[in-house]
């Protein structure tokens, strides 16, 4: 259970309830950090605006570079809740969710195409305390992805340290979107 336990259903007014309906409707559960934040209603609404447009702008980068750099993120951060929820999320997108066990060893794996292997290091340096990301590093994904694909790259990886740290901060965890049967969101 959270630090601060989210607003309910009954507790929510109308346009909160039909913000939850979306939640619901999108993702088989209302996402707990959603519930959370709705304490907050100003930062609640710039969240999910913020959240939408960012999704809809990433659009440069192939789904699985950028969902393996968000993931690394949030397991180097221990956010059990984004690596639930990320795992769905590539799950829903076909992405193959079984290597992700072996994402510690991504540099030698052949799980992982040489691309991901840059994304993953990448989201590694940035993550790291402090920032550890080389010229030489930004210059391999530029080759790989252009500059909007490192920019989109970057963008994501931040945006997942964000999430990550305040997850784990406010004591959000794991939901059960990927644990088998207690999976509320269904395969498309």
């Amino acid at each position: 259970m959270s630090r601060i336990a989210g607003v309910s259903v009954r507790e929510a007014g109308p346009l909160l309830r039909a913000m939850y309906w979306f939640a619901k409707r999108r993702f088989g559960a209302v996402p707990e950090p959603f519930t959370v934040l709705a304490h907050h209603r100003k930062l609640m609404m710039a969240a999910a605006k913020h959240e939408l447009g960012a999704e809809r702008a990433s659009r440069v980068l192939p789904a699985n570079i950028r969902e393996l750099a968000v993931y690394r993120v949030a397991q180097r951060l221990g956010c059990s809740w984004c690596v639930d929820f990320g795992t769905m999320l590539q799950r829903l997108d076909g992405l193959d969710i079984e290597r992700l066990k072996h994402i510690d060893d991504y540099a030698a794996s052949d799980a992982y195409s040489a691309d991901e292997r840059l994304a993953i290091a990448y989201a590694d340096a940035m993550t790291a305390n402090p920032v550890a990301v080389t010229d030489e590093q930004v210059a391999e994904l530029t080759a790989a992805f252009g500059k909007k694909g490192v920019i989109e790259l970057t963008y994501q990886i931040a945006l997942e340290n964000q999430r990550a740290r305040m997850n784990s901060a406010l004591g959000i965890t794991e939901q059960g979107f990927t644990s088998g049967d207690a999976c509320r969101v269904p395969t498309p």
